[in-house]
């Protein structure tokens, strides 16, 4: 016996009615009287008002661009003042030390300043800098063991022992000695092992 066929959902599907009226998409005309062409290109209504906009056709806006001068109408003076906060994007400033009018002064009439960070030292008093402490894996400590290094040893000073092992047990410089063959691949090992680890 055969199943009966769902029926048909045609009440799910939108059809669209004949003969409905289409909604006119909106344009916007160009600003220009007797224009009809369709305003898409915004432009700055005047210098006065920048963030309010005039939309013109292709046309239009093409001579608005033309004869725009942001500058016309002002003096010699106004310019050079806009120019001159234009290198500061227009933001308030102040004099240097305005600020800190209240602020301790040194016996030379000099702010003095928190330098915890020794960022004003003297230049007479040069401070070393510290290295940063390595944290090691156990690998790479045995590894600087081998070599007999501490584990704040420079790049330099990891291929230069390296190198100086290398020579010394390798059994070329031994007279084809293999005694101390052991010891030199145990060498090879360690550099290695620092080697994937980035220290080299």
């Amino acid at each position: 016996m055969s199943k009966p066929r769902p029926a048909s959902r045609l009440g799910d599907i939108r059809i669209k009615p004949e003969g409905a009226a289409t909604q006119a998409v909106k344009t916007r005309l160009c600003a220009v009287a007797d224009c009809g062409d369709e305003g898409t290109y915004r432009v700055p209504k005047s210098r006065d008002e920048l963030s309010t906009y005039l939309y013109l056709c292709l046309v239009h806006a093409r001579e608005h661009n033309e004869k725009w001068d942001y500058f016309v109408g002002m003096s010699e003076v106004e310019i050079e003042r806009f120019r001159e906060a234009a290198v500061v994007g227009h933001r308030p400033t102040w004099p240097l030390g305005k600020r800190a009018a209240g602020a301790p002064r040194t016996s030379s009439g000099a702010y003095r300043i928190e330098d915890g960070y020794a960022v004003f030292a003297e230049a007479d008093a040069p401070s070393q800098p510290r290295r940063p402490e390595r944290v090691l894996t156990r690998l790479q400590r045995q590894a600087f063991d081998v070599l007999n290094l501490e584990s704040s040893a420079t790049l330099n000073q990891i291929k230069a022992r390296y190198k100086e092992l290398v020579k010394r047990f390798h059994p070329d410089a031994n007279g084809g000695d293999r005694g101390a063959e052991e010891r030199l691949k145990q060498v090879i090992k360690a550099y290695g092992v620092l080697r994937a680890s980035g220290l080299t």
